[in-house]
């Protein structure tokens, strides 16, 4: 990606998405080619999360998997409510945008009705 971002129009079109398209590429490219990243897991805060949660995964993600989203559920205390969208890339708010926003609707809907779980919201 470095060597893309160098030599082709990729930063033309992450400024589509990204006020500073190079800050944005180069702040998360120095994180995961920083040798730490690997190491880098933050399952151990998830139990600590009692709010409901609502975890939107495209299956076609070239960055995330369902397995993080599983994770996620198997290891909050709060509820957590999957959606996973076929035929959906890493922004299912643009590849899927009336799915994702016929999820947080109902997500909010079912939460809203229940103040102790939704956090006096």
């Amino acid at each position: 990606m470095k060597k893309s971002f160098e030599s082709t129009d990729l930063s033309e079109k992450l400024a589509r998405h990204h006020r500073d398209a190079a800050c944005t590429f180069w702040g998360w490219n120095e994180v995961w080619l920083d040798p730490d990243f690997r190491r880098r897991n933050i399952e151990e805060y998830l139990p600590r999360i009692m709010r409901p949660i609502l975890a939107v995964q495209g299956t076609d993600d070239e960055y995330g998997t369902m397995a993080q989203v599983q994770a996620i559920k198997r290891q909050s205390s709060g509820s957590v409510e999957i959606v996973a969208l076929a035929e959906c890339r890493h922004s299912p708010q643009r590849d899927q945008t009336y799915a994702v926003l016929a999820a947080i609707a109902g997500f909010v809907k079912r939460i809203g009705g229940n103040k102790s779980e939704a956090g006096g919201v």
